[in-house]
């Protein structure tokens, strides 16, 4: 609170307003700073839950979800998982979604959503997202935006690292279109390097914002004109997340975000562009962002045995300790997933850990 700690709170809207800048986000959105990309995407759909009801004449906070007008949910078959979570905590299912076919990148397809929002009418939120976890692809938000606006639908994006691509120049067109949208979740310990629990949610909808989260009590003293942190996040006691994300965007500005970023993907294509050289090595996406997918092929190119293989190199690779990499499956395959967002990865580091890869690959091959 702020009079408890005017300094956290003061932080809070500096960086709030920077944040809105650095995104290219209209000064009235609001912001809050939540624990992870998980809350913020909880957070993000709790307020369009709060709006669309409200906008339908029930107080969802009152009255609950007991006889409430049925809200439709649109995701993309690419969603993140954290995404699903929040709507089981929102008591809107997350088995009752309608999920929009990808294209092969993993983007959401314009084309499918059309014919999905044609299909029903009443309130509608579509969850959009800018950085596939596993491709690093971003859904087409400004023909996405323009398909939500017809149908009168809130239009979610889930933007965990991807929404740090508007600080780059080269990758600015990835996030076309997210400052029509109507909320968007990120997170502050990927590109921008702060630690964990430092999550962002942020909105046009201000007013719907605090009021799906703020309940007044009678021994909390409120501060008349100041911000209170706690009506934008649904924790009460925590620390000031907003002073190392001041620390941060301080220091490095939009330019040196922008080239942690930039710096960040080309390392990427670098280790596709070095993985792929070898001739039983499949590089299984368009590196994008800063997302690498990779499978290692047997002689036969049976594709059980791909898979068992792929599982060896990342057990042996993690075992070894160069580099870590994790397992993904991604549409039907599986694959070893390469993620590059840490400010200090060198190209040097690149290096060793694809010749640690290979060597791993070429280990276990021998002894197939």
């Amino acid at each position: 609170m702020f009079v408890m700690s005017p300094l956290a709170a003061v932080v809070e809207q500096i960086v709030a307003d920077w944040l809105k800048q650095l995104f290219g986000l209209p000064p009235g959105w609001s912001v809050g700073f939540v624990t992870g990309a998980q809350m913020a995407n909880f957070t993000a759909l709790l307020t369009a839950r709060h709006q669309l009801l409200h906008d339908l004449d029930w107080d969802v906070e009152r009255h609950g979800l007991f006889g409430a007008p049925p809200i439709q949910v649109v995701v993309s078959d690419e969603s993140h998982r954290t995404i699903f979570t929040a709507l089981r905590m929102l008591g809107l299912g997350a088995e009752r979604v309608r999920p929009v076919e990808p294209d092969r990148p993993g983007r959401m397809r314009p084309d499918r959503l059309h014919q999905i929002l044609a299909d029903e009418s009443g309130p509608c939120i579509v969850c959009a997202q800018v950085g596939n976890v596993n491709t690093g692809a971003a859904d087409p938000i400004a023909d996405i935006v323009a398909l939500a606006r017809e149908r009168g639908a809130w239009l979610h994006v889930d933007a965990a690292f991807g929404l740090w691509a508007a600080t780059s120049e080269s990758r600015r067109h990835l996030v076309a279109g997210v400052d029509e949208a109507d909320s968007i979740a990120t997170d502050g310990h990927k590109w921008l390097n702060v630690p964990y629990d430092s999550g962002i949610v942020l909105t046009a909808h201000a007013d719907s914002h605090q009021q799906a989260l703020l309940t007044p009590a009678h021994y909390i003293q409120a501060t008349p004109g100041e911000r209170d942190p706690r009506a934008f996040t649904p924790d009460e006691s925590r620390r000031a997340r907003a002073v190392p994300m001041y620390a941060a965007v301080r220091v490095l500005g939009r330019q040196g975000i922008g080239d942690i970023v930039d710096r960040c993907c080309a390392l990427a294509r670098r280790m596709a562009d070095q993985l792929a050289g070898h001739e039983r090595v499949r590089i299984l996406n368009e590196v994008v962002l800063n997302q690498v997918l990779v499978q290692f092929r047997p002689l036969d190119g049976d594709e059980a045995a791909a898979a068992e293989l792929t599982h060896r190199v990342i057990a042996r690779v993690q075992e070894e300790g160069t580099c870590w990499v994790g397992g993904t499956m991604w549409q039907g395959q599986v694959a070893m997933r390469v993620s590059v967002s840490n400010w200090s990865t060198s190209a040097e580091d690149i290096d060793r850990s694809a010749a640690s890869i290979l060597a791993a690959f070429e280990a276990i091959d021998r002894r197939r």
